[in-house]
This record gives C-alpha cells, sequence and structure tokens, in this order.
C-alpha cells in the first residue's frame, strides 16, 4: 500500500492511562501496553492477535494547562513530513506541533485540515519499503475500520485530502438534509468518509471507528466501564452497527461492529 495517504497509527491521549487500559481492554479486547521501557508517558495499543495498532499518550498537567484535552488523533503516512507540512499550510492547513522527530519511530508533526480538524502526518522509520502498518483494516477486529471526518466546510476538506494525499471519492451517500456522504479511499480501499458537520457538532473533528466482534456486547461493557453511549447501537449500510461515546477519561470514541443475536 502507498504510505502517502495512508492510516498508519492511531494515538489516545489521556491523563490516566491505566484507566484507559482497564476500559478499552475490557471494551475492545485489546492488550494495551501503558509503559515503552523506562517511558512513562507512553505506551502500546496491541489487538489480541498480536498486532499493534496506535499508541497511548499520558497527558500530564503541563500539556493540559497548555489547551490538549483527552481524544483520539489518527496518524496519515507521508513521504516526507516537512514536504507536507509545508504543502498542508499552503493549502488552508495549520501546523499544531512542529515536525520533530522520534527515535526508532520516525518524524512527525502535528497539523489540522481548512477546518480545523487535527491530525498527525509521519515518515515512519524504517522508511518507505521497510513494512507496512496494518492499524487500518475494514474487516480485522481490534483494528480501525472506518474514519469519518465532519467538516465545516465539506468541499474545503474534499478539496485539502484529494490534493495532499491523493484520496479517491467513490460514489457519495444522499443523506437528505444532511447532505452528501462522500465517501473516500486510498489505493482503492474505501477507508472512510467525508460529511458536512451538524450543527450540534461542536467543533470540525475526525472520528476513528474501530472494530468489536459485538457492537452489543461493546456497548454493555462500555457502560458498566464507566463509559457513556451518546449514539446507537445504530444500523450503518453494509449492515454494520456504530455506537459512539465518551470514555471515563473524557475521550470520544466510536465502535463498529456486528450485531449478533
Amino acid at each position: 500500500m502507498t504510505l502517502q495517504g495512508s492510516w498508519i497509527w492511531y494515538e489516545l491521549m489521556t491523563p490516566d492511562a491505566d484507566g484507559s487500559k482497564a476500559f478499552y481492554d475490557r471494551v475492545v479486547g485489546w492488550n494495551i501496553q501503558t509503559m515503552h521501557g523506562e517511558d512513562a508517558g507512553y505506551g502500546f495499543i496491541n489487538t489480541a492477535g498480536g498486532g499493534m495498532v496506535g499508541g497511548v499518550l499520558h497527558l500530564t498537567a503541563d500539556m493540559t494547562q497548555h489547551g490538549a484535552r483527552p481524544c483520539w488523533v489518527g496518524y496519515l503516512g507521508v513521504d516526507d513530513v516537512d514536504a507536507s507540512v509545508a504543502a498542508i499550510g499552503a493549502a488552508g492547513g495549520k501546523v499544531l506541533m512542529p515536525a520533530r522527530d522520534i527515535e526508532m519511530a520516525g518524524r512527525i508533526a502535528m497539523v489540522a485540515d481548512p477546518n480545523g480538524a487535527p491530525f498527525y502526518v509521519m515518515t515512519p522509520t524504517p522508511p518507505p519499503g521497510g513494512g507496512e502498518s496494518h492499524a487500518f483494516s475494514p474487516t480485522l477486529v481490534g483494528h480501525c475500520a472506518w474514519n469519518e471526518l465532519m467538516g465545516e466546510d465539506q468541499q474545503a476538506a474534499l478539496d485539502f485530502y484529494t490534493g495532499l494525499f491523493g484520496w479517491s471519492l467513490p460514489e457519495p451517500m444522499d443523506m437528505g438534509a444532511m447532505g452528501k456522504y462522500q465517501f473516500v479511499a486510498h489505493d482503492g480501499v474505501t477507508t472512510g468518509a467525508i460529511m458536512r458537520k451538524p450543527p450540534q457538532a461542536p467543533v470540525s473533528a475526525w472520528s476513528h471507528y474501530f472494530r468489536v466482534a459485538d457492537i452489543g456486547a461493546a456497548k454493555t461493557a462500555a457502560e458498566e466501564a464507566g463509559g457513556q453511549i451518546m449514539v446507537g447501537p445504530m444500523e450503518v449500510p453494509g449492515g454494520d452497527w456504530i455506537i459512539q461515546g465518551m470514555d471515563p477519561q473524557g475521550a470520544f470514541f466510536a465502535l463498529v461492529g456486528a450485531k449478533q443475536g
């Protein structure tokens, strides 16, 4: 798969890594490692099958004082972070965190699209061709199966992502008064959609839907573990069901899966 424009990593920012582990291990079936060696500030998200889909960043008091909040943020792979940062700025985006090198991981920068939705760009180590990320998979349980952007200006978002990352636009779905649900694809694989932000949504943002085996069981587990379900279970085209909610640490989360029984 082409690196440029692919979803390669998902990061949970949380003030309580152990609390987040307890919640998501139970709800999604992950095995979250809250520390990376001696680094108490970062851990990894492992699926039951042993794959790695993302990381956990511990939000310190200093980070929260500077505006950081619990949330999920996705990483888009790029061939050259510095060139991408320049192109993002020229296309109406913003740099939220300048490019920097992460030892043994790669070079990253945190940016925002023209609507203000944040995401990371990353050129991983080893360089392109040295391995593939499987953080995104439409079918594998524990992986991200869908990436959905709600943007204030839908056309601006479509122009931005197709122009910079080479995404294509399959036939959209008409949602009536809500406008077009525009699917987006990378290397011929539909990875999500871009839609107009509804008035009740506070900000433009990406939502990343992680696949579970049973959406009903996940809903029950989330509620029992202290989470709040805000939407669903709701059936979506294709036969899957989704839920959206808030985890106990205050991060919005979204899940997709079959409805058993």
